[in-house]
């Protein structure tokens, strides 16, 4: 009976390499022939292999890792297995890029944060960004590659308007010259992003202005750097476009967009969306995430779950702002604020909601993802890209809710322990 979880995986992994060893010192015997060179890579054999850049899936795949890197990829047919390879059996399983994350806030005190990477990496997610809130330990981190956790890159210190009572984390500005010197200190920081604010929160607070975030985007571009900016209303929406911005780290949430604003877009196609949909305002299931949340806990939270109109409404105007976007051609990428661990899924099942299809969403999930943050090794299993990828016991591209029945997980080529990483979790929350 074949295996399945990552137990199973590295029993099948394990046996085939004590097999490899027998086989080994039978060779090396008096009278043998001599032995093949030996290899550390592993053969990935018959899953359909979701690739992550829209394409159709791979049924029957074949991939090869090898230090930690996809060495071949494709059709059973068209890939070579190095001799003594391991091999591990995927067949009736799908496979799909470990999953990016473009907006995300993450803790500022190391023991947290490195929980809460590997908390990502738990449920299927590789990579994310943290969107303007940073301190050094955020940029420690990026440089270190930790073993069963995500990879975390960083904006830093975001910009905004001052908003006493709020975060002092950003760079709070009130000039150009202030806006512009923020950005070189960035610059000098090499953070991935630059965020700014554009929102009043609600008539709080004075906010960024076009004469001061033109400036501030002009600078960022002169450093070789792309600006992602937080907003709310229509109107800045357009004023940002105009003046240049890379990304929207949340969609239109004030009006649905118009005719003007489409067109503006349709000659930007660089622009990015990166959408952070509200929540739907409907019940639904929370069962799958009892690998990680106490039992009392997810309790409170189901009972949590319920239809909300005033909520549905809200998610309404961004679903059909979306939806717009994305049919007129703006690139979509995954996003979803907080910290929340397993909202990458929820995320997913909101953006189909709204009117993409799975298909879309899982390239929005990965080689956008990727795009957005200038990652050139991460988005797709293809050759020579970091062997990041989730394990799935069903087609996500039938049901996009099944990116949530992950049987294993592999960062950098190696399993993440899920069964240890979920019980300590739990006992960590309780």
């Amino acid at each position: 009976m074949r295996k399945t979880g990552s137990e199973g995986h590295g029993r099948r992994i394990r046996g085939t390499l004590a097999l490899a060893g027998v086989l080994l010192v039978t060779a090396c015997a008096p009278g043998a022939e001599e032995a093949p060179d030996a290899t550390t890579a592993v053969a990935y054999e018959g899953a359909r292999l979701i690739v992550g850049d829209g394409s159709g899936p791979i049924e029957d795949s074949v991939f090869v890792v090898d230090n930690g890197v996809f060495m071949a990829v494709g059709a059973r047919a068209d890939v070579d297995v190095p001799e003594g390879a391991a091999r591990v059996d995927l067949t009736g399983q799908t496979v799909m890029p470990a999953i990016i994350d473009a907006h995300k806030h993450v803790a500022q005190e190391r023991e947290a944060l490195v929980e809460q990477l590997e908390h990502f990496a738990y449920y299927g997610v590789g990579l994310v960004i943290s969107l303007g809130q940073d301190t050094a330990l955020a940029f420690e981190v990026r440089d270190e590659r930790i073993p069963g956790a995500a990879r975390l890159t960083t904006a830093g210190r975001g910009i905004t308007r001052p908003e006493p009572g709020r975060s002092e984390a950003p760079y709070w500005i009130s000039t150009e010259e202030e806006g512009r010197e923020a950005v070189r200190e960035l610059a000098e920081q090499q953070v991935d992003l630059v965020k700014i604010w554009v929102d009043d929160r609600n008539g709080q607070y004075e906010k960024l202005g076009p004469d001061l975030y033109g400036p501030i985007i002009e600078e960022a571009h002169a450093n070789g750097l792309r600006v992602a900016a937080h907003i709310f209303s229509l109107e800045d929406a357009k004023g940002l476009v105009a003046a240049g911005v890379d990304a929207f780290a949340h969609g239109v949430r004030d009006m649905d967009v118009d005719d003007e604003f489409i067109a503006m877009i349709q000659e930007n196609p660089d622009l990015v969306l990166i959408p952070n949909m509200p929540d739907r305002g409907v019940a639904v299931d929370l069962g799958w995430l009892a690998g990680t949340v106490p039992a009392d806990q997810l309790a409170e939270m189901q009972a949590g779950s319920t239809d909300r109109p005033e909520a549905q409404e809200t998610h309404g105007i961004q679903a059909r702002n979306l939806d717009r976007m994305n049919q007129a051609g703006t690139l979509i990428a995954l996003g979803t604020d907080g910290g929340t661990p397993w909202a990458a899924h929820l995320e997913m099942e909101d953006m189909v909601a709204a009117g993409m299809t799975p298909s879309e969403v899982l390239v929005a999930a990965t080689s956008n993802a990727a795009d957005v943050l200038g990652v050139d090794d991460m988005g797709t299993v293809a050759a020579g890209m970091s062997a990041d990828f989730i394990v799935l016991d069903a087609n996500p591209l039938d049901d996009i809710t099944n990116t949530r029945q992950i049987d294993a997980v592999y960062l950098r080529g190696d399993a993440v322990d899920r069964a240890a990483l979920g019980a300590r979790l739990s006992a960590s929350s309780e």
